[in-house]
């Protein structure tokens, strides 16, 4: 019962720290954290235990679920390089340099056991991430950046750091080998996540409650993800490749299930994320209550290996930036400015707590794992330092920058998009065999609601308009109308989704505005 006391205290705790952090202009997860973390001083109170080897599983897939439906296909497409630079290439410098840092430093570590160390520090948090930076108007280029990093990273660190334990705990060698792995999970991965997403629209297809299909879709991440390990895949990519492709398959009539779907999911990742980060605060308190004065000795060492990580983070968005301007490219980071923000923004969180506790205790032989203590020590350190200060004075750093985006540049998108779409819904109406029986007023009547749908998608205002005043010849015409109108509007900004130039968030803030819309637009 103290358990279920405990999940419940944290979760109506994510809720004040959602209100403290609006009030203070600071990220949620960070308070959740040190909340957390602070609760655990008082005396008496209860310990939260969860198998090291169950906290992935249980947070990572609707977190990354979560983050994965905010992008799309073709974000992926123009960015892929971005993404191995930053989710693969960036983790494997930051692994190796940790390691070889740890290796030298720490006299007992051995090789393996430093390897893991780095691939533990790697990956910064892709939930802790979006969190904060999108409470602090960064521009939009810089969280797309951040996205697809996140989205990936943990897949290439978890595999990392799996081959460094084996090698240190049954001698297996370390090699190119684990190139291979990491591929033929990823492949893998993806077979299962497409899998996965066509499953869903099956699913889907057969279940005529809107709620019942939002349910499904928070089934699903577990389900790709347990999949993909059964199968020795990456369940960060399986989830990640769910997810992008059930966006890519939405269809224009599926109003009702996106407007309860997006509800839906607003609460629960609000709801995961402050109880994962509730757990990374009651988990460092443990570690440090378990290490003891010990811990002081290895302060020096954690502080060095944290400002490290920094380091390499700062001076490869630099090589990027460097290379950005060298090549007239125009993807971040193209100046110091970009740089620094993103570099701040390098905030590490589950996948480290995770991969930290799942260390083994013990090797084979009955022998301590090596430099275990010291190992999960600078882990938590590296978490704290990455998270905790660039969480709290990542608003302050943007103002300092003059780095806060105004939006205007996403209302300009999204004005355009309205545009299209009211371009589509007159070219549906004016195809369609009702309206080219209509007389020339009664079209006048017609493109007269096509501009007052425009207003509308422009400025987020949805007048109910009540269809008891109207007489009631016109009543089946109006809705006949709205029903062409909305659904041509709806499919043009589902098909703007999936091209390149399109900002995913952009096209769902107009798609829901036409689903409200058709909501509230009888049905006859």
């Amino acid at each position: 019962m103290e358990q279920l006391i405990l999940i419940v205290g944290l979760l109506f705790a994510t809720v004040v720290a959602v209100g403290l952090g609006d009030r203070l202009k600071l990220p949620y997860p960070v308070l959740m954290m040190i909340m957390a973390g602070a609760l655990t001083f008082i005396p008496g109170f209860p310990d939260l235990r969860i198998e090291p080897e169950l906290i992935l599983p249980i947070f990572l897939p609707p977190l990354l679920f979560a983050t994965a439906q905010k992008s799309s296909w073709a974000v992926f497409r123009i960015r892929w390089r971005t993404i191995f630079l930053l989710a693969v290439a960036l983790v494997v410098v930051t692994t190796a340099a940790v390691a070889g840092a740890a290796w030298l430093l720490i006299p007992s570590i051995g090789i393996p056991a430093a390897i893991a160390l780095g691939a533990m520090c790697a990956p910064p948090d892709p939930v802790a991430v979006e969190s904060i930076a999108g409470r602090v108007h960064m521009p939009r280029r810089l969280i797309t950046v951040l996205q697809s990093e996140g989205l990936f990273n943990d897949a290439a660190a978890i595999v990392i750091f799996q081959t460094a334990v084996a090698s240190a705990t049954d001698g297996q060698p370390f090699g190119l080998g684990v190139v291979g792995r990491f591929l033929l999970g990823a492949v893998i991965a993806i077979v299962v996540g497409m899998l996965m997403g066509w499953l869903t629209r099956v699913i889907s297809r057969l279940i005529s409650s809107s709620v019942a299909r939002s349910a499904v879709t928070l089934v699903v991440p577990f389900a790709a993800y347990i999949l993909a390990e059964e199968v020795h895949a990456s369940g960060v990519i399986a989830v990640v490749v769910t997810a992008l492709e059930i966006k890519r398959h939405a269809r224009a009539e599926d109003a009702t299930e996106r407007i309860t779907r997006a509800a839906f999911w607003d609460v629960v990742e609000l709801l995961v994320t402050g109880l994962a980060f509730g757990l990374v605060g009651l988990e460092v308190r443990e570690v440090i209550k378990v290490e003891g004065q010990a811990i002081w000795g290895m302060l020096p060492l954690a502080i060095g290996i944290s400002l490290l990580t920094i380091l390499i983070r700062f001076s490869w968005f630099a090589l990027l930036a460097l290379l950005s301007r060298k090549n007239e490219g125009d993807l971040p980071p193209t100046s110091l400015k970009d740089v620094v923000i993103l570099t701040w923004c390098g905030m590490r969180g589950l996948a480290t707590l995770a991969l930290a506790l799942a260390l083994p205790v013990t090797l084979p032989g009955g022998a301590d794992f090596p430099a275990r203590h010291e190992i999960i020590v600078v882990a938590c350190a590296v978490l704290l330092t990455t998270l905790v200060l660039p969480g709290l004075t990542l608003p302050g750093l943007m103002r300092m920058l003059k780095a806060t985006d105004d939006g205007a540049e996403e209302r300009e998108a999204a004005k355009l998009l309205a545009l299209r779409a009211q371009e589509a819904a007159v070219a549906a109406l004016r195809d369609h065999e009702l309206i080219r029986s209509l007389p020339p007023e009664k079209v006048a009547v017609v493109k007269e609601k096509m501009r007052r749908l425009h207003a509308e998608l422009l400025d987020g205002s949805l007048k109910d308009e009540s269809m008891q005043e109207r007489r009631r010849r016109g009543r089946e015409l109006a809705i006949t109308v709205q029903t062409i109108a909305l659904d041509a509007a709806r499919t043009e900004v589902l098909n703007a989704r999936n091209e390149s130039d399109a900002d995913p968030e952009v096209v769902d803030r107009v798609l829901r505005q036409l689903d409200l819309r058709t909501m509230i637009t009888p049905d006859s």
